[in-house]
């Protein structure tokens, strides 16, 4: 893309709308929308002061447009560093897109996706991750997905890592000072402080790598399995959960052949509920084949919700079968259901023998519901407000791109750590802090390249 040219974009949803917002942004952008912008004060836009919000009408060749409100933000006090208008007009699709032709036609471009971003980010009026954690500000579904991307908005994650870089490109510049003395067998950087400071850096890298898992998923919606012999009532409870009839449900076993999902938010995070094939063999090569990709979303669940009949299911068969599928990175939730089908006295009897065989050593939690209670259902909700903890004030990595950034890194540096163990040549430690440092950069943006920036912009919106 050629960010040289003055670019035009429709910064609002495409379709019908009480109001639409157009954007241009460059160097041309005042000039170009001054040859169709008529303020009802008569003041030229160009002699405007920056921030300003006007009134006036949008024309094309003496034929009225619309009437129109046009923000003025002119370099380098704007979104992109870049003299900006933003014109406001009536969200008829037709006025629209004929302020887009117009605006074409007096010399602006039609922006590329995320290229209002990517002008920010080359202006420097934010760094790479910011600009990422714009586009997840924009996809945000959730309380908590919103909350991670704002504190990367606000640069969290850069000011972390920013800091450590630093203090490691002091030290790197010291070792490449020994390099250039190396025949007088100097040593300007104190390896002791090295080692501390290195051992700082790996602390911080393990602790933002071991939160990509939350912040992943978080970001894109907790994955939710919910599992157990057929018939025991999972796509009465998914339907219960969504209160909608979003699975078919029947007293045939096995009617389930395939995976459902859907989503639903609870306490600010959003999860993902996947309900399965029963777990059984079968003969059945359909059923078999649900069965199989059962285990799969199992094996991706953050939780595994598992659903069981208790007139069907004894305690003992739902603890061999839990032992069976418990995994030390999911949590596991027991959910006795069509209690409405047991009188207390047996729901009891039902309870103790699971006590007696210590449960609580495999599950997290147990509840016991009707799907036709709806208070039951509730409080199964609330129950899940402390299955994922994750602390607010930390920093969380849910960006693929740095998660795999960070594990480069340190790699590195448990490599200058080894390095410094084993006494190695100032050269030698001089190479590893440098691919440490680079892979830091690349999260922030002071290390890139064109085919980063292109895939990480090719995923924004057009207009942002």
């Amino acid at each position: 893309m050629n960010i040289n040219n003055t670019i035009v974009a429709l910064s609002t949803a495409p379709g019908a709308a009480a109001l639409a917002v157009v954007r241009l942004s460059g160097d041309k952008a005042i000039s170009i929308a001054e040859k169709v912008f008529k303020s009802r004060f008569g003041k030229k836009l160009s002699q405007q002061n920056t921030h300003q919000v006007l009134l006036g009408d949008f024309h094309y060749k003496n034929a009225l447009i619309d009437e129109v409100l046009l923000s003025v933000f002119k370099t380098p006090n704007s979104y992109t560093g870049e003299d900006v208008v933003e014109i406001s007009c009536h969200g008829s699709v037709y006025v629209q897109q004929k302020i887009l032709n117009v605006l074409q036609d007096m010399g602006a471009r039609l922006a590329e996706p995320g290229e209002f971003t990517l002008r920010a980010f080359l202006n420097k009026k934010m760094d790479l991750a910011q600009a990422e954690a714009v586009a997840d500000l924009i996809a945000a579904e959730s309380k908590a997905a919103h909350h991670i991307a704002v504190q990367h908005l606000r640069g969290g994650i850069s000011k972390s890592l920013g800091s450590l870089r630093e203090r490691l490109l002091s030290f790197a510049s010291l070792i490449e000072l020994e390099l250039d003395f190396s025949e007088e067998d100097v040593a300007f950087a104190d390896r002791t402080q090295l080692r501390e400071l290195v051992d700082d850096i790996r602390a911080t890298l393990k602790n933002l790598l071991d939160s990509f898992e939350t912040g992943n998923a978080v970001k894109h919606g907790i994955p939710v399995a919910l599992i157990g012999m057929p018939n025991a009532g999972k796509s009465s409870l998914l339907n219960a959960l969504l209160e909608e009839d979003k699975a078919l449900v029947s007293d045939i076993a096995g009617t389930t052949r395939d995976s459902i999902e859907d989503t639903l938010t609870i306490g600010g995070i959003q999860y993902r509920f996947i309900d399965t094939a029963g777990l059984r063999k079968t003969t059945d090569l359909v059923e078999a084949m649900g069965v199989e990709r059962t285990q799969e979303k199992m094996d991706k669940a953050s939780i595994l919700m598992y659903v069981v009949d208790p007139k069907i299911q004894s305690p003992e068969a739902v603890i061999s079968a839990l032992e069976g599928i418990k995994r030390d990175d999911a949590t596991l939730l027991l959910v006795i259901n069509k209690k409405d089908l047991l009188d207390q006295g047996e729901l009891h009897t039902f309870l103790e023998r699971l006590g007696r065989l210590d449960v609580e050593a495999i599950i997290f939690d147990k509840v016991a519901i009707s799907t036709k209670d709806e208070s039951d259902i509730t409080a199964l909700k609330q129950r899940f407000a402390g299955l994922i903890e994750w602390n607010t004030g930390s920093e969380l990595v849910s960006n693929q791109r740095h998660w795999a950034a960070l594990q480069t890194a340190m790699v590195g540096i448990l490599e200058v750590i080894q390095g410094i163990e084993e006494n190695r040549s100032s050269d030698l430690l001089a190479i590893d802090i440098r691919q440490t440092l680079h892979e830091l950069g690349t999260i922030t943006g002071e290390v890139t390249t064109d085919d980063i920036l292109g895939n990480i912009f090719a995923n924004f919106c057009i207009g942002k």
